[in-house]
């Protein structure tokens, strides 16, 4: 593996009506103007649903061209099947339920979990990451376990949902922490171990296949490579640029951690939970569980100054450093998706103005680039 982990990044949109704001089935759609945009879109569980994927990148300034180019053409082939897109991690105005995209696998899971499946439109985003081997990897994921809830306070977007404020910052973490296979990974001490626990869940019936794997740091099956999902799709590019830039650091400093000999953190089960929750709820601007080191409450800002500090030599290592001060200082001003969703709302109780923040902030920086 080349020094400077490679990394590629997945964002899931939202599509809904330009008019009310309500998710609309026009995925098919969007994916074939996109299609003819040179762009590859894939669907999702919903209709009302696309995603993202870039290509291989080895560097955050490759990451950011990608993200933007992606965004943009997603865009405006929504806008020209009739849709609007919105980086969105729950819809802020929804039906009683979601079409199901119709695909046979989809079909499936429908039919497997019920109203799980038909009230989902959530949207997230996934950062992958180069590690040496799979058996890495599920060492890599024991070792991020305690920085996972300060990086979903992070990203958080989606405080807004069914036409009221959720009390929570992330509310997709609360609506995706309902299916068996979702949430936090446990900590596995071999590769045969989470083999085992996975066909446990297949043979439960928790899951259907190995892609219903929906835990927040995950091998991949196909790739020597560490999947973190832990994120609400992020309001701005410039914030998954933020965020896939704090994964790979975090990734790069567990591995030499692993190097040098360093203990794993356990953390127990419930700790983590505690910590989930307390991040869904408060987001970035509010107080989070130190789990790293004394399970205290601190404030959300503060742990991450902390992770930011702890991973300082991997972001000098590959130039992100300074691009990581300088997102973090925007965000200190601009505040993040969900602090941008209840400041629209808190103008006058309106989901037309949340949804209009939402979508300025989707193609925020798109144009100029």
């Amino acid at each position: 593996m080349a020094a400077h982990p490679t990394v590629g990044v997945e964002e899931e949109f939202l599509l809904v009506d330009p008019d009310s704001g309500a998710p609309i089935a026009r995925s098919r759609a969007v994916a074939e103007r996109a299609d003819e945009l040179g762009v590859d879109l894939q669907l999702e569980l919903t209709s009302c649903q696309v995603e993202t994927a870039t290509e291989v990148a080895g560097s955050m300034a490759d990451v950011r061209a990608q993200l933007t180019h992606l965004r943009s053409t997603a865009a405006r082939a929504a806008a020209d099947s009739g849709a609007r897109l919105l980086a969105v991690a729950v819809p802020p105005t929804v039906p009683h339920e979601f079409p199901v995209t119709d695909s046979p696998r989809y079909h499936r899971i429908a039919d497997r979990f019920g109203m799980l499946a038909r009230e989902q439109g959530i949207c997230g985003a996934h950062v992958h990451v180069a590690v040496p081997t799979r058996e890495a990897a599920i060492r890599v994921s024991n070792r991020l376990r305690p920085w996972l809830p300060v990086l979903l306070a992070l990203t958080a977007n989606s405080a807004i949902y069914r036409n009221a404020d959720s009390g929570y910052a992330s509310w997709r973490r609360m609506l995706w922490a309902r299916w068996p296979s979702a949430g936090p990974p446990p900590h596995f001490d071999s590769v045969d171990e989470y083999d085992a626990m996975v066909r446990m869940l297949l043979q439960s019936g928790a899951m259907l296949d190995e892609g219903q794997v929906y835990w927040d740091v995950r091998p991949s099956a196909n790739f020597p490579t560490i999947e973190v999902r832990v994120a609400d799709v992020p309001a701005t590019v410039a914030d998954t640029v933020l965020f896939a830039a704090l994964v790979r650091g975090a990734v790069m400093t567990v591995l030499e951690d692993e190097r040098n000999g360093a203990g794993v953190p356990r953390i127990s089960a419930h700790a983590l939970d505690a910590a989930y929750w307390r991040s869904a709820r408060d987001g970035l601007d509010g107080t989070a569980i130190d789990l790293p080191d004394s399970h205290a409450a601190v404030p959300a800002r503060q742990l991450l100054a902390g992770l930011v500090d702890r991973i300082s030599p991997a972001l000098a290592a590959v130039g992100d450093l300074d691009l990581v001060r300088d997102e973090l200082a925007r965000l200190d001003e601009q505040g993040n998706g969900a602090m941008r969703q209840r400041a629209a709302w808190q103008r006058r109780e309106d989901i037309a103005d949340v949804i209009d923040a939402v979508a300025d902030a989707t193609l925020a920086g798109l144009a100029q680039r």
